[in-house]
């Protein structure tokens, strides 16, 4: 029997609570778009929203298998999604997890400024526990789906984090493989600390009011402070920035194990709920 924590054992775990678990308001801004994660504990994410991969995407040396049952991808009852690593000997590279990527694809508005937020922690496990575990939001070029290749789409990382570390990496994918204008297979990034392992809101806002597309950038922040900046002059390269900033994209919530970025999980990772990564709400927003 899987077990399922409760939204008020949930929120004994933090230090400060979330009043509110829809995407807030913001002046001079209106919701397009969000998943708040209603729904029964145990559930899936809401169908007609989200894409559950499942199987090894076969992709920077990772072990885990995604699967999309709910022993590692499920609505908690109290308006969150977990993504839940579990070690598991019956699968090839040792764990199971959980990947979704939205079947909702926005466009960053043109003249005005594209808000694409989440409101994420992480299970409480000693950060020192949590070696070659990779949770990530972020967000491709539709494009891909559709026979582009990787970087050429455009790949924006809102927030990722690597072996339990409070260090929050933004980066930015495009151009072409090797090296090219985002220094592939690096990108183009910065990153803050993390305060703790609670709840904090993750956000890019992609800015398209200038007339040249030199002057347009990407922000990235938490929890309004902003740690990374790009802009169109920095790429110098139109069809580059069009596809990272301009074209069409999808939003991504996975928990990758292993990699040649973070290393791989030793005898003192943890697995299950307090190693995994939970979201209150994904949001898309626009001026």
């Amino acid at each position: 029997m899987v077990y399922i924590p409760s939204l008020v054992a949930a929120l004994a775990l933090t230090t400060s609570t979330v009043e509110a678990w829809n995407a807030p308001g913001y002046g001079g801004f209106h919701l397009v778009w969000q998943d708040a994660f209603l729904g029964n504990s145990g559930d899936s994410p809401y169908g007609p929203n989200w894409n559950f991969i499942t199987g090894n995407p076969g992709v920077n040396g990772e072990l885990e298998t995604y699967s999309a049952s709910n022993h590692n991808l499920q609505i908690s009852g109290g308006q969150t999604v977990q993504l839940v690593p579990w070690r598991d000997g019956s699968v090839s590279g040792g764990w199971t997890s959980a990947r979704m990527e939205s079947k909702y694809v926005m466009t960053p508005t043109q003249g005005g400024v594209t808000r694409l937020e989440a409101l994420i922690r992480f299970g409480g496990n000693d950060p020192n526990n949590k070696q070659g575990l990779w949770p990530a939001f972020w967000l491709l070029g539709d494009s891909i789906r559709h026979g582009t290749p990787w970087p050429h789409c455009g790949e924006l990382d809102v927030l990722e984090t690597i072996d339990g570390r409070l260090t929050g990496y933004g980066t930015a994918h495009c151009g072409v493989y090797p090296g090219g204008v985002c220094n592939e297979g690096t990108g183009i990034g910065g990153n803050i600390g993390i305060p703790d392992q609670n709840w904090h809101t993750w956000r890019i806002e992609i800015d398209r009011r200038p007339t040249d597309w030199h002057s347009e950038t990407v922000n990235w922040f938490m929890d309004g402070q902003l740690f990374q900046s790009i802009s169109g002059a920095r790429i110098n390269d139109p069809d580059a920035w069009y596809n990272l900033a301009e074209s069409p994209k999808f939003f991504i919530l996975n928990m990758a194990v292993g990699g040649q970025w973070p290393g791989y999980p030793n005898g003192n990772t943890q697995d299950g709920y307090g190693s995994m990564m939970e979201v209150a709400y994904v949001a898309h927003y626009s001026t």
